[in-house]
């Protein structure tokens, strides 16, 4: 009887090893401040289109010096939804971009906001969703 017990307990547990882990979430609220928004002007030095939350680094110029800030995008799986590539954004890009600021006081956001002068692209996170588009130049 101790062994029929055991059975589902060791397939739960192996089940679980084999399951990929899972990358450490966290809530937006949690970590960005919205009610301390903020935005930056400059040039996109890198973009990640990973998982959980792609991200790009970002060169401002602030008091004459430079500095860099990651600005965090939607998951993934939403933004691939709605037309983002990992081509979306390329080094040298000049963008303004909006959003809310890092509680821990880091050079970080989480992206409401973005603007491409070059070609009128734009990036939007309304509510849970997000948006892109082109404006009229």
């Amino acid at each position: 009887m101790m062994g029929a017990m055991r059975m589902p307990l060791l397939v739960t547990m192996a089940a679980l090893m084999l399951v990929p882990g899972v990358s450490a979430h966290h809530s937006i609220a949690g970590v960005y401040d919205s009610s301390a928004s903020m935005t930056l002007d400059g040039v996109v030095s890198a973009f990640h289109f990973v998982n959980p939350h792609p991200f790009l680094l970002m060169t401002v110029t602030r008091n004459g010096k430079p500095e860099t800030w990651k600005l965090e995008l939607d998951n993934r799986f939403e933004l691939v939804d709605v037309g983002m590539t990992s081509d979306t954004l390329k080094e040298g890009d000049q963008i303004v971009a909006r959003g809310s600021k890092a509680r821990d006081g880091s050079h970080g956001i989480y992206l409401l906001r973005l603007d491409r002068r070059s070609d009128g692209f734009w990036y939007e996170q309304v509510g849970s969703s997000p948006k892109i588009g082109r404006s009229r130049l």
